[in-house]
């Protein structure tokens, strides 16, 4: 991020000079009050603030960004409240940018007002996009990034495990799309997806609602024929 150079603009008093023939009654002309400077300084400031907040995150710039923040992190597990139940998530420690990148979208709000958009029944729902402005509009406020895999830690596809999919576009090493994720629906799991999707996390509270969420009528490209809501997703601990 390049922060705006500024420049503080430095008020001087002006002062009106008596004639010489009075100069014991010479009056100087009103100062301009500080508070004009006050006034300045924090709409500077605030300008700062602003451009602070503007951080996009890039191809660039997103690997070394969710290694840090991912020091920072004490929290592992994320609630999605639906308009069918809760579903609460563990996410795995040793997957740290995927780990982080969930925690990270939580906390700016992204998943809020988004849906569980397609449907696969008796294998997997997949959740974090929505047909509408205002999740695209987030996107581009949070920035344009995918995630390297990180298959090799163990992890499988266990019913209940939550995964992130690959991105469709120009996509030959199987990046991750990091706006989406999904839930394995499949007794006792998908295993074939090993080894070129990312687990991250699993289900430890809601299968039911994930249940309930799966057996939705779903119509062209497995979107659901209702709206399947992610009214709130919060970091719980």
């Amino acid at each position: 991020m390049t922060l705006k150079t500024f420049t503080f603009y430095t008020i001087v008093p002006l002062f009106l000079l008596a004639s010489c023939k009075d100069t014991t009654n010479a009056k100087k002309a009103p100062v301009q009050p500080q508070k004009t400077i006050v006034t300045d300084t924090v709409a500077e400031s605030r300008k700062i603030e602003e451009e602070k907040e503007e951080f996009v995150l890039t191809e660039e710039n997103a690997i070394e960004f969710f290694f840090n923040y991912n020091k920072t992190l004490k929290e592992d597990t994320v609630k999605l409240s639906t308009n069918f139940g809760d579903i609460t998530i563990e996410l795995f420690d040793d997957v740290p940018y995927h780990k982080a990148n969930f925690i990270y979208l939580t906390k700016k709000g992204y998943f809020n007002d988004t849906f569980f958009h397609r449907i696969v029944k008796n294998f997997i729902i997949q959740g974090g996009n929505a047909d509408n402005v205002e999740t695209g509009r987030k996107r581009g406020q949070i920035g344009r990034y995918l995630l390297p895999p990180d298959t090799r830690k163990g992890h499988k596809h266990h019913r209940g495990t939550v995964s992130m999919p690959s991105s469709e576009i120009d996509n030959p090493h199987m990046l991750a799309s990091p706006f989406e994720f999904f839930i394995v629906v499949t007794k006792p799991g998908s295993y074939h997806l090993d080894g070129d999707y990312t687990p991250f996390g699993k289900v430890i509270a809601g299968m039911d609602v994930v249940d309930k969420i799966n057996s939705q009528p779903v119509g062209q490209g497995d979107w659901p024929l209702q709206n399947i809501y992610i009214l709130n997703a919060e970091v719980i601990k």
